[in-house]
């Protein structure tokens, strides 16, 4: 079991047991962490993921209203939809890579159409600070990998189109777990990590630049680059 599924399972059983009810609130990404022993990135993996599900209501701050609060009923279609998302792991990697293409391209093609308006500005501000971690030299494989998928789903959320986001957050997990396994195949780890940390820049400075074309083919290159590198194919 992954580590963020470690937190949706927890999460399931505390609802089972009546220990969160609808309108309680999660504990925070730090406390999630230490009770189960994994990093702050995975609790945050699956937080998102309870949230694109509509399992989950976030909002910033210190209020009342802030954190993450339940707001759908686990025994409703959800659970099972939940499941459905996990389930695509077992996607043939080439039928996900050309998914990604498609709807990565196309999300940062619109984002660049529309990068003066201030939902874009606030995404890409939100997609550097990712990147921003990512460029911990400390950081291992897997939490380059959890917030390297955190950062494509919060590019695919740029063209403002809500399905075009719920698809790319159903396909975290499937999208992590071949990136992951495909580590080992890879020559040198270090050098790879700093060439998609330049190409992630390279996406970002297209969108900024309002380059359409441009910012779909940096997302082209860099989804299809991996695979090839990795020996994927």
């Amino acid at each position: 079991m992954k580590n963020y599924e470690l937190v949706l399972s927890h999460v399931e059983a505390d609802l089972a047991a009546g220990r969160l009810r609808l309108g309680g609130r999660l504990p925070g990404e730090r406390a999630l962490a230490e009770q189960l022993g994994i990093s702050r990135p995975s609790v945050r993996e699956a937080i998102r993921v309870l949230e694109a599900l509509g399992v989950i209501r976030t909002a910033v701050g210190s209020g009342p209203d802030a954190g993450a609060v339940i707001v759908a009923d686990p025994s409703s279609p959800m659970t099972s939809l939940l499941r459905l998302h996990l389930a695509t792991n077992h996607l043939p990697i080439r039928d996900i890579v050309q998914t990604r293409v498609l709807l990565e391209s196309w999300a940062a093609r619109e984002a660049a159409t529309r990068t003066g308006t201030s939902e874009v500005l606030a995404g890409l501000t939100q997609a550097e600070t990712l990147l921003d971690t990512m460029d911990d030299l400390s950081i291992s494989p897997e939490d380059f990998h959890l917030l390297d998928a955190e950062f494509h789903v919060a590019l695919s959320g740029l063209a403002g189109n809500i399905l075009i986001a719920a698809v790319m957050a159903s396909l975290r997990s499937a999208i992590h777990g071949y990136v992951l396994a495909a580590v080992p195949n890879l020559p040198d780890w270090e050098a790879t990590a700093v060439g998609l940390r330049a190409e992630h820049r390279a996406i970002i400075a297209a969108i900024r630049a309002g380059d359409p074309t441009l910012a779909a083919t940096e997302v082209i290159n860099h989804i299809e680059g991996f695979y090839r590198a990795a020996r994927l194919g």
